[in-house]
């Protein structure tokens, strides 16, 4: 699973439109977000640190909402932008998962576990989860 970062409102231009899920490492105003919602349609989460989330509108929150998009928090820790623009969810959590799932754990026993080993927020770790 990859997930694009964006370090600043120029770059929601330069976005392909196929990308799924958006870091935004910047607070995105809700032009930001609509502007992201027009040049990718195939967005299904927005991952912001936990700081901006406290600071969103409740339109822009209803909008993603409606439109069946989740709303994540969370930091990219340890990521560099100038080398990659994408951070990556390595096999390890995969393979984390995997073993979870193989033993017959709970899900809300596999969030609890894959949070505490990978660092990953809570929100993204159950978005993961859902979508593998």
């Amino acid at each position: 699973m990859k997930i694009r970062v964006v370090s600043s409102k120029e770059e929601i231009s330069t976005l392909s439109p196929n990308e799924e899920i958006v870091h935004f490492a910047f607070r995105p105003s809700n032009t930001d977000l609509f502007s992201l919602f027009m040049k990718c349609p195939q967005v299904k989460a927005i991952h912001i640190p936990n700081s901006y989330r406290r600071t969103m509108s409740n339109s822009a929150i209803m909008y993603l909402k409606m439109q069946d998009i989740e709303l994540l928090e969370g930091d990219v820790w340890g990521h560099r932008k100038d080398i990659n623009e994408y951070s990556e969810i390595s096999q390890r959590v995969y393979d984390k998962l995997s073993e979870c799932r193989q033993s017959g754990m709970q899900e809300e026993d596999i969030i609890e576990k894959l949070v505490r080993e990978t660092g990953l927020g809570r929100d993204f770790v159950s978005f993961f989860i859902k979508n593998t």
